[in-house]
């Protein structure tokens, strides 16, 4: 062979080589890419207010197959998951779902708390320096300046250089504002009364857009102006008690707890628009507006990942008036699952079904009725404060000569009054250790712990190390008091929240879509462990004060 073709050859086989390396990494490249990251067009949150866990599974044969029964089959189910703090409530709750940390890092404490600086009670959205947008009244004055990190959609927006809308939508201020965090470009809550429409605050814009004027303007709200009525034949409300029992509350005007609930003739008497939000329509007006969102806003269309958070606030209305074993809750729990069915069924249309990546999860549980319970022979009951509060004071004035060195109480914990400790030559420490013991002989009452030893001590598991996670040390209290299981401090009808018992911790976790798996785990996850997992399948950076950790077995 001569040389010339034996040159030939070999630059013909360099050249394959060269082509087939070169594809070869750019595969390789490619693959990588595609690990590191998946992108949905479109990102939702759902948080139900007050839902407990055994609401997937206690209703389960009564549900559709479109709506709950498809994001645990087709999704993925979190069987076992907690909120790692108390006190277990709104503000809290959606702060940490978005925020991927508790209360001790993004310093929403309570829906209210004692403002140790400005020695005042203040509400976790609450902010005057912003004005109402849609309404004359104050609802607007709101926006997320108490929560002190970062969000899942504060850094999807980031990351897409504010180029990925995030919208939030919920009945309660607090249920839009928190998700939406501190960047969102907008964020609507329902303001009832006599006005019935959907507004927001100057921190988003200075004007409704058009689809919201447009929504307001419609006959939409005031349809649900007639009798809640049960959603399927009562007689298949297996899983709940009797219709009519001493356990649940009544609007004003009814003379019984019972089906069907006429809206219409109850509408003076209990707020107008506002009786909407406790009856299950609410949950159906929250669907419509946030469909209109959807559209209005062109979610989910460009190549920019949009976010969508919805809370679906009646249910802890609901809950609150007639209680976990009620049948106006399985009512509720039935038209929600229509609900999401109506809801993804829009999302397959507009967005696309396997474009679009969704979490549904809760803000806190709830407790059984204490008087229920306790006609059922389980230990239960109601705390009697004003008896507490009245030998306290006696505690407190012998002890120390005054019952002012306690300042405030709020959210199950006592604030000192330092000035007072330091005039008594006393160190807070001890005032704090000699008060708790105190507390500990009172009757309902079950543990106690000071700001201490939430500051000294590193609690791994158990009720201290929820009550660790709730602690802000800027914030919280100087006296921690838990309550014994199945104490609540409520009216002796319907349900309530707020402690770290297993009940109010105990609610659901489920994935759904686009870079999720399919399939369950029985072991532990905890509500700040969201916001990683989706910043992890997203590929973008974790919110600021993340103390959660993304769950493996869910990401794709």
């Amino acid at each position: 062979m001569s040389k010339q073709k034996t040159l030939i050859i070999i630059s013909f086989i360099l050249v394959v080589l060269s082509t087939s390396i070169s594809f070869s990494q750019k595969k390789s490249k490619d693959n990588g890419s595609a690990a590191l990251k998946t992108t949905p067009k479109l990102v939702v949150g759902i948080v139900v207010d007050q839902m407990r866990y055994d609401y997937l599974t206690r209703f389960w044969d009564d549900y559709g197959d479109g709506g709950f029964k498809r994001l645990v089959r087709e999704g993925f189910n979190c069987k076992n998951n907690h909120f790692n703090y108390a006190p277990t409530s709104t503000g809290p709750g959606h702060a940490s779902v978005y925020a991927g940390a508790t209360p001790a890092s993004h310093g929403i404490i309570g829906n209210n708390w004692y403002d140790k600086i400005s020695d005042a009670e203040v509400y976790c959205a609450s902010d005057s320096n912003y004005s109402s947008v849609g309404t004359s009244s104050d609802a607007g004055q709101m926006s997320p300046h108490r929560m002190q990190v970062s969000t899942i959609t504060d850094e999807l927006r980031l990351h897409t250089q504010m180029k990925g809308k995030t919208i939030a939508i919920a009945l309660k201020d607090r249920g839009a504002v928190l998700p939406g965090g501190h960047t969102a470009n907008a964020a609507y809550w329902f303001h009832g009364q006599n006005e019935g429409n959907w507004v927001s605050s100057t921190f988003y814009m200075e004007n409704l857009p058009q689809w919201v004027d447009d929504f307001n303007s419609s006959n939409i709200a005031e349809s649900y102006k007639k009798p809640w009525s049960a959603f399927k034949d009562m007689n298949t409300y297996t899983e709940s008690g009797t219709d009519n029992n001493s356990y649940e509350s009544l609007f004003e005007g009814e003379s019984a707890p019972v089906f069907p609930h006429d809206l219409k003739k109850l509408w003076d008497a209990n707020g107008q628009y506002d009786i909407i939000k406790s009856s299950a329509f609410g949950n159906h007006l929250t669907t419509d507006f946030a469909l209109a969102a959807l559209a209005g806003e062109q979610l989910g269309v460009d190549g920019f990942t949009d976010f969508l958070a919805i809370s679906y606030s009646s249910t802890d209305y609901v809950g609150h008036g007639y209680g976990v074993n009620s049948k106006e809750i399985q009512d509720t729990y039935l038209r929600l699952d229509a609900d999401l069915e109506k809801f993804l069924n829009a999302l397959d249309k507009s967005v696309g079904e396997d474009e679009y990546t969704v979490f549904l999860t809760a803000d806190h549980g709830a407790i059984d009725v204490p008087a229920y319970l306790k006609a059922n022979k389980i230990p239960a009951g109601y705390m009697d404060w004003e008896t507490i509060k009245l030998s306290l004071n006696e505690f407190l004035q012998y002890t120390y000569g005054t019952s002012e060195i306690v300042k405030n109480f709020s959210n199950n914990q006592f604030f000192l009054d330092h000035k007072i400790v330091k005039n008594l030559d006393l160190s807070v420490s001890a005032v704090q250790n000699k008060i708790a013991k105190e507390l500990l002989k009172y009757t309902g009452i079950g543990t106690v712990y000071t700001g201490d030893q939430m500051m000294q001590n590193n609690y791994q598991k158990g009720i201290p190390y929820i009550l660790q996670n709730g602690y802000h040390q800027k914030r919280s209290g100087d006296i921690l008091v838990v309550l014994q299981p199945g104490m609540i401090t409520y009216p002796k009808t319907g349900s309530t929240h707020g402690s770290p018992q297993i009940y109010d911790t105990h609610v659901p976790l489920l994935f759904y879509g686009k870079g999720i798996k399919k399939g369950s785990t029985v072991d532990r996850t905890e509500i700040p462990d969201i916001a990683p997992t989706l910043a992890s399948l997203l590929g973008i950076a974790f919110p600021n004060g993340t103390t959660g950790r993304p769950i493996a077995e869910v990401l794709d």
